[in-house]
């Protein structure tokens, strides 16, 4: 692949996930027992609301929003970013793996997690190998 059909690539993927991590963190901080009760992910099934925890992860997933906007746009960025992205990812899959496996979540939250869990651990680590070999 050439320079611009890479930009091509990027730009816009790294612009939605830049975006999908900003929503949910600014979300996460502005309005916590909003996100906690309204995001489609039962979320209450973990356990009662803490909103200094949501505003805690709500910090995390806003400066990855940020790393990955940067990103976006500037290439040495890239894997850096992924890095980040991916490894927050799949910690917080294999959280989720854990605690589905000891009962914590309810019967059936393993396909409530499949997408917006298990899918953007294996994407981010899918896009993280990619910007690797690029960089290479």
């Amino acid at each position: 692949m050439n320079a611009a059909s890479n930009e091509r690539f990027w730009r816009p993927v790294l612009g939605l996930a830049a975006a999908g991590n900003l929503i949910n963190g600014l979300w996460m901080l502005a309005a916590p027992a909003h996100w906690y009760w309204n995001l489609p992910a039962n979320v209450p099934g973990s356990g009662p609301l803490n909103e200094h925890f949501v505003r805690d992860v709500g910090c995390v997933f806003t400066l990855l929003g940020v790393a990955l906007a940067l990103a976006a746009t500037r290439p040495a960025w890239r894997v850096g970013a992924l890095a980040a992205t991916a490894a927050f990812s799949v910690a917080h899959a294999l959280v989720h793996v854990w605690d589905s496996a000891r009962g914590l979540f309810p019967a059936g939250q393993w396909g409530v997690d499949l997408v917006p869990i298990y899918g953007t651990a294996a994407l981010t680590l899918w896009l993280l190998g990619r910007a690797t070999r690029e960089a290479a």
